[in-house]
């Protein structure tokens, strides 16, 4: 049994080269005649975390608190890459600007976003004993305000071995947990820390053993785990999932989640992401690695460099589970909503829907037909009793929000407390915004900001004499 609502938000330090995944995006449709080489027209581009900036944006979507430990450059692609964690809310108090250029990668994708190319633009030399010894005494200064750390090596020239062993070291004083997505053939980096992440031709490169069959990648993980004094060693084997190599423990295999697979990048960086947000909350490692898995599985079935959020894996594993999805949106799910859906069109209506009855059924379905999402906000009991009066509303808000997560044809379900959904509506960004048909397009509230975006309103015609009011007082004068 999984328990995500364990998770709760700890402060994670991520280490790690940082680069910026760029993604131009076009068509293939004939030859150059300078030469036999295919010609790429742009269509559009878009610019995200990559490296270990990705690690962090998939813990800030795992509702962690995330402050990032890097170098960049003074140049463009840093100033870019620094924006973007303020816009996901990454703190960068530890990043150093440097004079070496920061690493890019720029992949072309064509039809079906097919990668037909990739341009990598980096600077692998590694960092000064200065520069280590500047970043290892910021982090002694602040490393007890941690859960725990990440590690994400990507061979880029910030983990030096003195640098590695440096962070491990000052987290053992202060009984923090280490974790570490390693690279490095060098097994000596890596002693000591809490937990290494190889997938299986990094887990030959460190212990030159074979890789091949289950006994093989538990052998050698055994192997590793011990030579480098670590607690665990978690070995990724792509379609075949994962295995977990513990103190004590018997190995636990944990098999891949079949998905349709568009583009596997990230998926490392998903996985280490939600093993770091599960650790730092207490959970147990079978159950920890069984989430990480689980993400990891969300992740392989985008496109691109991206984000898992941590209701896309609740919501995975209640339709596994149960067969039906849980769709109430917290707070701070819907703060990242329109990010986690921008391919998508997100329909969304409001109202009390107190009683609800074939009105509002034929309503509601008839709406969820006009986009690819379709989101409902429901006023609270303190915003239905300042609407309606002090008897309304006569079900409780939990109950109505219960009801509506019942129709197979509603996605998601918030509750708003204000009594207009003009700040909800603000956050969701939708592309299609509902009401009755006995409003005026004018009277719309939220009309100005989707109608901004490019979006439209839809007035819907309500079903002659089926209401709330009506049924209450139906009620009443029996």
């Amino acid at each position: 049994m999984i328990h995500l609502e364990k998770i709760k938000q700890r402060k994670i330090l991520v280490v790690g080269d940082v680069m910026l995944d760029n993604y131009y995006t076009g068509d293939i449709k004939r030859i150059s005649p300078e030469a036999p080489v295919p010609v790429f027209r742009k269509k559009a581009e878009r610019s995200v975390l990559g490296g270990a900036a990705n690690v962090a944006a998939n813990l800030v979507a795992a509702n962690q608190k995330v402050s990032m430990m890097s170098i960049i450059g003074d140049d463009e692609c840093g100033k870019i890459l620094l924006s973007l964690f303020l816009e996901k809310g990454v703190e960068t108090d530890l990043i150093e600007i440097t004079d070496r250029q920061t690493t890019q990668k720029t992949r072309f994708l064509a039809g079906n976003n097919q990668q037909v190319l990739r341009l990598d633009v980096e600077d692998t030399t590694q960092i000064s004993n200065n520069l280590c010894k500047n970043l290892l005494k910021s982090l002694e200064e602040c490393i007890k305000d941690y859960n725990i750390i990440v590690l994400s090596d990507y061979l880029k020239g910030l983990f030096t071995l003195e640098f590695t062993q440096g962070i491990i070291n000052l987290a053992k004083k202060s009984g923090i947990q280490v974790i570490v997505d390693v690279k490095d053939p060098s097994v000596v980096k890596y002693y000591g820390a809490t937990l290494l992440k190889p997938n299986q031709k990094e887990l030959h490169d460190l212990t030159g053993m074979p890789v091949d069959s289950d006994e093989e990648i538990v052998t050698a993980a055994e192997y590793l785990r011990k030579k480098c004094n670590n607690t665990y060693v978690l070995c990724t084997c792509g379609a075949r999932g994962m295995v977990l190599v513990g103190d004590e423990k018997p190995a636990h295999f944990v098999p891949a989640e079949c998905r349709e697979v568009f583009d596997v990048s990230g998926a490392g960086d998903t996985t280490i992401a939600y093993l770091a947000a599960a650790m730092a909350n207490g959970i147990d490692m079978n159950e920890a690695v069984a989430i990480a898995n689980y993400a990891a599985g969300i992740q392989v079935g985008k496109v691109g460099t991206s984000s898992v959020f941590l209701y896309e894996v609740r919501d995975y594993l209640s339709n596994k589970d149960t067969g039906s999805f849980h769709k109430v949106l917290s707070t701070s799910e819907v703060s990242h909503f329109r990010e986690a859906h921008k391919d998508k069109t997100i329909v969304f209506t409001n109202g009390c829907f107190d009683i609800l009855h074939v009105g509002h059924k034929r309503y509601l379905e008839q709406a969820s037909t006009l986009g690819d999402i379709f989101v409902i906000g429901v006023n609270s009991d303190a915003s239905v009793k300042r609407l309606k009066g002090p008897n309304r509303p006569v079900n409780p808000e939990q109950d109505r929000m219960e009801i509506l997560s019942a129709l197979s044809f509603v996605d998601y379900v918030v509750l708003f407390d204000e009594d207009t959904p003009y700040e909800l509506i603000k956050k969701i960004q939708p592309d299609v915004l509902v009401k009755g048909g006995d409003y005026k397009p004018d009277e719309v509230v939220g009309k100005d900001i989707v109608e901004e975006r490019g979006g439209r309103l839809e007035l819907i015609s309500f079903v002659e004499g089926k209401s709330t009011t009506t049924i209450i007082n139906k009620i009443n004068q029996k």
